[in-house]
């Protein structure tokens, strides 16, 4: 192998735990965008364009869009925008 697909490996896991420590939704699911595209270069590389595109649209794509979409009907991005400007008035 080379060294090109140690890194992304190296990124991948570097990926998983930064997903598992982080206490932010909003960055947990950028962190498992970029943990998607690396996954299909990867595919990539390994000679499976197939499973490239499919990990590209549906792991990076559709699902983060839903995961969005539930972050807002929760009202978890309001909470923090609205969390945020409550502090800048108190400064």
């Amino acid at each position: 192998m080379s060294v090109f697909t140690y890194l992304l490996m190296g990124f991948l896991v570097l990926c998983a735990i930064a997903v598992s420590l982080s206490k932010n939704l909003l960055n947990s699911i950028l962190i498992y965008m970029s943990f998607s595209l690396v996954m299909s270069i990867i595919w990539v590389i390994l000679e499976s364009p197939d499973l490239a595109i499919t990990e590209a649209a549906v792991g990076a794509g559709v699902t983060s869009i839903l995961f969005f979409v539930t972050l807002k009907k929760i009202h978890a991005i309001d909470e923090k925008e609205k969390h945020k400007k409550n502090e800048q008035k108190k400064d």
